[in-house]
């Protein structure tokens, strides 16, 4: 037998990087996944400007209130516009120190250098870009949540009298809609934009406070500065701080997302479960020259609602490390920076893509009626027993009698492969209740839908709302 020869990767390994002039991307955001619009609010280069603009930010107010000279203010506001990310960055590799890399990018594009970040301490800046960064973020989320609701509610009423089988442990039960379905989801995506309007305040914030948050530095005008420079920056302001902003607003922040998030993996697992073959209800969108399998060329695979289903996953991981933050040492200790440089822009860009694609997925989704119809009518009557036990019992038969009475005539029709309703009219109790036809209607599953059509309109009116802001 040949022998394969394997190379091991060490670092003995001898490599042509010549024959590799194209730097690779590593992490699946740098090239699958995510929307422009998000990975640009997390680039480093955007956080460094915020960083700028906090910066000039604080020395306007410090101005305003008579602790750095006149004129100074300007000239660092202009420095602001001027400074370059990259040479933050160079600076950064020098001196080892990110927020100070940043001070003195800043201090080589003025003439008032030396009044920059007087009694800040590096947080005061850091976690106020981190909040402008968040409020930006959380409007893009926003907007994404409404235009998903908005499909979820079109679709509502679209179908609000598309009747169907309902299921429960996997199995048909009585019948539902796909209007009620659809407004559900619609639902709840409601209640995450109700959850993102009360955290919102909560989580887009900024703080001057110094280094153990007595404001020390700034002398009795501390309020007054933290106040302003967060009217500036259009943040809203915490009450207290230590050095760093307390991370309950942070994990708040995430298990919301991790809530969304797990609200697409609900509604695309419906999706996938509702696309198997022996169901095939639904189908998501397939492309003309779209391949479904590297082997069975037959295959149409709901393959973008098992990315949602998967990155879900992702996205609830991060609840866990945004609640170990919380608890840091006195003051503050470090343990949180490391672990946000990864958890905030992650959470941000995963989210972004999961609503993008989620609403892809159900603006691109087939509802195939042919088989709603099939299934809803293939248990042969089984799955309306409910509505002739309802019916025995308004006619005088009572309710735990009745119950035995469609029990025994269900189990019967299923072993004998029968329908429902030649049991029925075999049964002395029900003939001598209701007639043939009698039965026949009420074993009609398109009239067992109680007031699913009016509990989708009524929804879809309440929610309005949300699409007039």
């Amino acid at each position: 037998m040949q022998r394969m020869t394997i190379i091991p990767l060490t670092t003995k390994t001898s490599f042509n990087h010549s024959a590799f002039e194209m730097t690779m991307a590593i992490h699946p955001i740098e090239y699958r996944y995510g929307t422009p619009e998000m990975k640009a609010l997390w680039e480093e280069d955007y956080r460094l400007r915020c960083l700028f603009q906090v910066e000039a930010a604080l020395a306007r107010a410090e101005e305003e209130v008579g602790l750095i000279p006149a004129g100074a203010a300007a000239g660092i506001a202009e420095a602001a516009l001027k400074a370059r990310p990259e040479r933050a960055k160079e600076i950064e590799a020098e001196i080892g120190h990110d927020m100070m890399a940043v001070v003195l990018a800043l201090a080589e594009e003025t003439e008032y250098g030396e009044w920059i970040h007087l009694g800040a301490t590096s947080n005061d800046i850091l976690d106020t870009a981190t909040g402008l960064q968040i409020k930006a973020s959380l409007d893009v989320l926003d907007s994404k949540l409404r235009r998903l609701l908005a499909i979820l509610l079109d679709n509502a009423l679209k179908y609000k009298d598309l009747v169907c089988a309902g299921r429960t442990h996997g199995q048909i039960a009585v019948p539902t809609t796909y209007g009620l379905r659809y407004a559900i989801w619609a639902s709840e995506v409601a209640r995450h934009i109700e959850r993102l309007e009360q955290l919102r305040p909560r989580a887009a914030v900024g703080k001057v406070s110094g280094a153990v948050g007595t404001q020390a530095a700034f002398g009795k005008k501390g309020i007054e500065i933290q106040a302003r420079v967060m009217e500036i920056l259009k943040l809203n302001s915490v009450d207290v701080s230590n050095q760093v902003i307390q991370r309950d607003r942070h994990a708040e922040m995430i298990c919301w997302m991790g809530l969304v998030s797990t609200t697409l993996d609900k509604i695309c697992l419906e999706i996938r479960s509702l696309q198997r073959s022996e169901i095939a209800e639904v189908e998501e969108g397939f492309g003309k020259k779209q391949v479904g399998s590297s082997t069975m060329p037959h295959k149409r695979n709901p393959i973008k609602a098992e990315q949602v289903c998967g990155l879900a996953r992702v996205v609830r991981a991060m609840m866990e490390p945004a609640m170990a933050n919380i608890p840091l040492w006195d003051e503050r200790d470090l343990t949180n920076s490391s672990c946000e440089r990864v958890l905030f822009p992650e959470s941000f860009i995963m989210t972004d893509h999961l609503l993008a694609l989620a609403a892809r997925v159900l603006e691109g989704l087939r509802l195939r009626n042919d088989n709603i119809e099939r299934n809803l009518m293939m248990m042969k009557g089984l799955n309306m027993a409910e509505a002739v036990m309802v019916e025995l019992a308004k006619r005088g038969v009572g309710r735990q009698q009745a119950h035995e009475i469609m029990r025994q005539a269900s189990m019967r029709a299923f072993e004998e492969k029968k329908e429902l309703a030649l049991v029925l009219c075999e049964e002395p109790t029900v003939a001598r209740y209701l007639s043939p036809e009698e039965i026949e209607k009420l074993l009609d599953p398109h009239l067992y839908i109680g007031t699913a059509v009016e509990q989708v309109e009524r929804l879809c009116q309440k929610l309005q709302m949300y699409r007039n802001r």
